[in-house]
C-alpha cells in the first residue's frame, strides 16, 4: 500500500489518511510531555524546535544495558583474549555507527522518519523493510527485556515473568508518549546510567580478576575476530532504521554535521565502553546477567542499586523500539494510531522474552540478534543512493517531500536489490542455527553485513542512476 506526500489546506506536507491515524498532536517546545499523537505525516517546519546536541543523550543512555555487556562477553567465549576483541569491539561499532549517524541527519531535512522515508526509494514495496523494521521493533525488546525483567524480578523478589510483565508495560507507555518524553529521559539516564556503570567498572577493575587468556588461534582467531567485529557491528548499525525518528523535529537550520557527530559519539562510546565492560567481566556475566551484577557489588543497597539501573537501562531503550516499531507499522499502511502501535510492541514483545529465558540463552541471544539485522545493510544501502541521487538531481537545494513523492519511480528495482542483498548474504551467514558454506571456510567469520552493502549497492546503483 502507498501513502503518497502531498500538501494540505495549510501548504504543510502531509500523509494522505485518516486525520488522527498518521498525522495528530506534536509537541511544541522541550518539556512538553503530552501523549505524542503525530504518526508518520511529516513534522511542518513552523514545529520543530531543539538542538543537534540532544542527539548525544538520546543515542547514549538506550546503548547502557545489559544486552551490550553481554554482547561483550562474546568475544572472549569465542576464544579471543581482551584486547583483541576490544579491537574486533571498536572497529565493528564505528562500522555500524557511521551509516546511523549519516541516516540521522535526514530528519531535520525533512520532517520525517526513517521508515517513511524510505518510500522514496522503494514505493509500494517498503511495506516489506516495515514488516522487517516492525519485527525487528519487537526482537529488540526481547533481547534487551530479558535483561531488563531480570534484574526487576531480582530485585523486587518477584518471579521472572512478572519483572519482564512489568518491564513491558512500562516501555510500552513511554513509547505511547513518545518523541519529547523519550529524549527527556535519555538526557536524564544518560547521567544516572552513567554513573552505575562507573560504579560497575570500578568495582570490576578493583576485585582480584583476570581476563581468560585466548583460546583461538591461527585461522579460527581470525574468524573469531570478525565474527566479534560483526557482532558488534549489528548493535551500532540496528538503529539505522530508526536514526531520523529521533531527529525529524529538529529544525532544518539545525547543523548537519553537528547532527552527525553528536549521533556517532553517543553511539560510538556507549556501545564500546559496555561491550569492553562484558569482556573485562566475562567470567561473571554469565547467561543470568543481573544475577552477575548482583553478585558482583556485593548484593545489599550497592547491588539494589546496580539491579535497578540494569532495569531503567532497559527501559530507556526499548521505550525507543516501541516508538520507531509504531511508526514502521504505520508506514506499511496499518492505519492504527500511532500511540496503539506503540503498546501494540511491548505486548507483542512480552513472549518472545519468556521463549529466550525458557532454554540456551546464549545461542537463542546470539542468533536472534543477528537475524534481526541481516536485511539491514542492503536498506543502508538503497535508501543512501536514492537520496544522493534526488539530491544530485536537486543540485543541492532542500529537500522537498511533496515534490520528490511526486516523482514517480517503479517500486521494483528497490526491491529486487533488496532481496540480491540477502540472498547474497546468505552463505556468509554464521550463527548457531545456520553456517554458511563460505563462513564455514571462514571459520565462522561472518562477513554477512558487509556482502549484502555491497550486492545492494552493485545491483541498485544502476537501475536508480539510469532512471
Amino acid at each position: 500500500m502507498s501513502l503518497p506526500y502531498a500538501r494540505n489546506a495549510r501548504g504543510e506536507v502531509a500523509v494522505g489518511g485518516p486525520q488522527g491515524v498518521f498525522d495528530g498532536r506534536m509537541p511544541t517546545a522541550p518539556g512538553d510531555l503530552h501523549v505524542e499523537a503525530r504518526g508518520i505525516a511529516p513534522v511542518p517546519e513552523d514545529h520543530r524546535y531543539g538542538g543537534p546536541g540532544r542527539l548525544f543523550t538520546v543515542w547514549f543512555a538506550p546503548n547502557l544495558t545489559m544486552t551490550g555487556v553481554f554482547t561483550g562477553t562474546v568475544g572472549i567465549a569465542l576464544g579471543l583474549d581482551f584486547s583483541t576483541a576490544l579491537v574486533a569491539v571498536v572497529l565493528g561499532t564505528l562500522l555500524g555507527a557511521v551509516p546511523t549517524a549519516y541516516l540521522g541527519t535526514w530528519g531535520s531535512q525533512t520532517g520525517a522518519g526513517q521508515l517513511p522515508l524510505a518510500r522514496l526509494a522503494f514505493g509500494r514495496a517498503v511495506v516489506v523493510p516495515g514488516a522487517l523494521q516492525w519485527l525487528s521493533s519487537i526482537a529488540w525488546d526481547a533481547l534487551i527485556g530479558l535483561f531488563g525483567g531480570d534484574a526487576l524480578a531480582q530485585l523486587c523478589g518477584w518471579p521472572f515473568w512478572l519483572g519482564v510483565l512489568v518491564m513491558m508495560a512500562a516501555q510500552g507507555a513511554l513509547g505511547i508518549l513518545g518523541y519529547e518524553v523519550i529524549h527527556r529521559l535519555q538526557t536524564v539516564m544518560t547521567f544516572a546510567l552513567a554513573a552505575a556503570f562507573v560504579a560497575l567498572t570500578v568495582k570490576l577493575l578493583s576485585g582480584a580478576h583476570t581476563t581468560p587468556a585466548a583460546t583461538a588461534h591461527g585461522a579460527d582467531r581470525v574468524g573469531a575476530f570478525v565474527l566479534t567485529c560483526t557482532i558488534a557491528l549489528s548493535l551500532a548499525l540496528s538503529w539505522a532504521p530508526y536514526a531520523s525518528d529521533f531527529s525529524r523535529y529538529l529544525p532544518r537550520t539545525a547543523s548537519r554535521p553537528r547532527m552527525f557527530w553528536y549521533t556517532l559519539a553517543g553511539i560510538g562510546v556507549s556501545f564500546v565502553a559496555v561491550q569492553a565492560l562484558g569482556l573485562w567481566g566475562a567470567a561473571v556475566f554469565t547467561d543470568q546477567t543481573a544475577r552477575g551484577v548482583d553478585t558482583l557489588l556485593g548484593g545489599g543497597a550497592l547491588g539494589a542499586f546496580g539491579l535497578l539501573a540494569v532495569a531503567l537501562a532497559a527501559l530507556s531503550s526499548n521505550a525507543m523500539n516501541d516508538y520507531s516499531g509504531s511508526l514502521a507499522l504505520q508506514t506499511m499502511g496499518v492505519r492504527l494510531p500511532r500511540p496503539a502501535a506503540a503498546a501494540l510492541a511491548a505486548v507483542l514483545g512480552f513472549p518472545l522474552v519468556l521463549w529466550m529465558h525458557a532454554a540456551d540463552t546464549t545461542a537463542r541471544f546470539q542468533n536472534v540478534l543477528l537475524f534481526v539485522g541481516y536485511w539491514i545493510p542492503g536498506f543502508v544501502a538503497i535508501v543512501a543512493v536514492d537520496w544522493r541521487a534526488r539530491a544530485r538531481a536537486r543540485g543541492g537545494a532542500p529537500v522537498d517531500l511533496a515534490a520528490e513523492s511526486a516523482r514517480r519511480y517503479p517500486w521494483w528495482p528497490a526491491l529486487v536489490a533488496f532481496a540480491a542483498a540477502f540472498a547474497a548474504a546468505v552463505p556468509f551467514m554464521s550463527t548457531s542455527l545456520y553456517v554458511g558454506p563460505v563462513a564455514h571456510a571462514l571459520h565462522g567469520a561472518d562477513t554477512a553485513y558487509g556482502v549484502a552493502f555491497l550486492a545492494a549497492l552493485l545491483v541498485y546503483a544502476p537501475l536508480r542512476l539510469r532512471r
